[in-house]
């Protein structure tokens, strides 16, 4: 029997238990075996969870040899990335603190995620913490992108991108803070959602700032994309920000007419783009347009503030979340210290990289004495206005397009010595974050060498149906 696990998405996975041309455990054991295979190559996986992937299997069998319905991720492979918590499975976050950390519980969404019939081959590698927009600050080494291997495969969920891309999970899970989902999934030329906040639960995802995290899905195709989300989402009394809004059939939306949906164009995101990557998101445009879409030129007046106001308040919550891993509870400990102070200082000194203490310096500073209303609460209100500009702007149009990064996959170590060009790799994605909407990246072309390019489509809160439909009727026009 063979299996092409590479090639899979939801249906076929579906398709092939119901004509039994194999097994749950067959494709779990086949996709395991893959996915070991191919992973030296990017790097993707940081380890593998075999036997809870075969017992996730053995009950989907016993669920079909029964008769039942296995679930609406039955028999699939799924990558989750590893800031999310699954009991009993090491989860270091790409940190050295965290080296031989075993979670003693499961995040709402690995939850759900086995609720639903998945089958977890293993944990994702990821930037440190997941600071980062390269994947090259994990502690455990860079992940490479499967398009171009000497390219990075974007941050800070790289490995999640990479592992649907490279084909060792159907789908995948990752987060997102500032475009940590959406910038991988343009530069790995896969789908990447990074829902509504509140959307998905974060109970079980280790925090980096609380008030931009999220937990969204990887795929290869816009149908997978919804079907995972549609599993994880809905409200978890875990998490008190998660939101009670009903979670509608996003598959039953996606078959909707967008004809006469008007898209907004903002000028602010068109200025400075690569030409490769200009041009084919203006290419997907007129495909949109040719599908009765009408496009609206828009702006979004604070834009220009939103890295700014990001780097504040991502690093300020940074800064307090991480205060956490001292070496006193269930991180490595330093044993070069005589007294609690130094164990403290040493702990930390030696566990944690370059980008999480330049991220705490920063963000204890903007937090100190003086200087919390200069910077934290200036930049809280500048959150307010890139609010109400995608407000205002959804009064004028249903959705609004938008390239997802400047640029294409950069080459490894290529930013690495300037972290402020390196943060500019999620100018297009940060405002998403700070106001808390859907978006997601999807492919749209590549460029003259191959490297995938992504455009991303914004909707208003709670609007992932209309994002679905669009993007839907984009894939199947764009072929």
């Amino acid at each position: 029997m063979s299996i092409d696990a590479a090639g899979l998405t939801i249906s076929a996975v579906r398709r092939g238990l119901q004509e039994k041309r194999f097994s749950a455990c067959e494709l779990a054991k086949e996709a395991l075996r893959f996915a070991e295979r191919e992973n030296p190559k990017t790097n993707a996986y940081l380890h593998f969870c075999p036997e809870r992937a075969l017992e996730a299997a053995r009950r989907v069998d016993e669920a079909l040899a029964r008769g039942e319905h296995p679930g609406p991720l039955g028999g699939v492979p799924v990558a989750v990335k590893d800031v999310i918590v699954a009991r009993g499975v090491r989860n270091t976050c790409g940190s050295r603190l965290l080296a031989n950390y075993i979670p003693p519980y499961d995040a709402t969404a690995v939850i759900r995620l086995e609720q639903a019939g998945g089958v977890i081959l293993g944990k994702t590698n990821c930037d440190e913490f997941a600071m980062g927009s390269s994947t090259e600050n994990s502690a455990f080494g860079p992940v490479r992108n499967p398009a171009a291997l000497d390219r990075v495969p974007g941050g800070s969920s790289g490995g999640s991108a990479a592992v649907v891309a490279q084909g060792t999970a159907v789908v995948s899970l990752g987060s997102d803070t500032g475009g940590s989902i959406r910038q991988p999934a343009a530069f790995c030329g896969v789908v990447g959602v990074t829902p509504t906040y509140g959307r998905v639960s974060r109970y079980g995802l280790v925090a980096f700032a609380s008030s931009l995290d999220h937990i969204g899905p990887f795929a290869r195709n816009v149908s997978d994309a919804a079907g995972l989300l549609k599993v994880i989402a809905g409200r978890d009394e875990m998490d008190s920000t998660s939101a009670f809004a009903p979670v509608p059939d996003y598959h039953a939306a996606m078959s909707g007419e967008v004809r006469g949906l008007k898209i907004g164009l903002p000028k602010e995101y068109y200025a400075g783009l690569a030409s490769e990557t200009g041009d084919q998101i203006m290419k997907a445009v007129e495909v949109l347009n040719r599908l009765g879409c009408q496009v609206v030129d828009i702006s979004l007046p604070h834009t220009e503030y939103a890295i700014s106001a990001y780097y504040i308040i991502c690093t300020a919550e940074a800064s307090s979340n991480l205060a956490r891993y001292d070496g006193v509870r269930y991180t490595i400990r330093s044993s070069c210290s005589e007294t609690l102070t130094d164990m403290y200082r040493s702990t930390r000194g030696e566990g944690f990289g370059a980008e999480c203490k330049r991220r705490i310096m920063l963000g204890t500073y903007v937090l100190s004495h003086g200087y919390y209303d200069a910077y934290y609460l200036k930049a809280q209100k500048v959150r307010s206005l890139i609010t109400r500009d995608f407000q205002q702007a959804f009064q004028q149009v249903d959705a609004i397009v938008t390239p997802v990064s400047p640029f294409p996959a950069f080459k490894l170590g290529e930013k690495l010595s300037d972290p402020l060009e390196m943060y500019l790799s999620d100018i297009y994605t940060i405002t998403g974050d700070l106001a808390g909407i859907p978006c997601m990246s999807l492919p749209c072309g590549t460029t003259a060498n191959g490297l995938p390019i992504g455009m991303q489509i914004l909707t208003k809160h709670f609007d992932e149906a209309g994002m679905f439909r669009l993007a839907h009727a984009y894939e199947q026009a764009a072929g």
